[in-house]
């Protein structure tokens, strides 16, 4: 699954950055590790823009980044166990 798809305030843990998404994606990719989008890090979609969906905000740690969906389909994420 990837950050993209998950549903609204769903907590997740990345698992992998997409690195085989072609050199087009390379600087995007970049970008999301310098950020913090690593493996191993919590993350929760906390809004999605209004009416397309596009950008979403998402959490990570005690920032807020809004990222386009294209970005966030980079990111590979396992939802955690509801409670």
């Amino acid at each position: 699954m990837t950050l993209a798809s998950l549903p609204r305030n769903r907590a997740a843990t990345i698992t992998a950055i997409r690195e085989d998404a072609g050199p087009a994606m390379a600087e995007h990719i970049q970008r999301l590790m310098e950020l913090g989008f690593l493996p191993g890090e919590p993350v929760r979609v906390v809004a999605t823009g209004y009416p397309s969906g596009d950008p979403i905000a998402v959490r990570i740690g005690k920032a807020t980044f809004a990222l386009r969906r294209f970005e966030a389909a980079l990111i590979e994420v396992s939802p955690d166990p509801l409670p």
